[in-house]
């Protein structure tokens, strides 16, 4: 399953997640801190929108959800069929 906003392209993002730990008993560090790599997601929802008067269900990011509550193209309460 891909984690890609249907509408902006939002998707994976890599990176690195480094530890900040100090030395013995506070001293200077030994070594380097430990740098791993991580993948960041994005929020997506599986969100039911209505475009060109027709009903369909994509998958959205948070940003977007918020710009089509705010453009009406999500009406009223916001419906969520499932999350992933």
């Amino acid at each position: 399953m891909a984690y890609i906003c249907d509408n902006c392209g939002k998707g994976l993002v890599y990176g690195r997640q480094s530890s900040h730990h100090r030395g013995v008993a506070g001293k200077r560090w030994k070594k380097r801190a430990q740098v791993t790599l991580r993948t960041f997601k994005p929020n997506l929802q599986k969100i039911e929108t209505v475009i060109g008067g027709k009903k369909t269900q994509m998958r959205l990011c948070t940003d977007c959800i918020s710009r089509f509550k705010k453009d009406g193209k999500i009406g009223g309460k916001l419906h969520q069929t499932a999350s992933l």
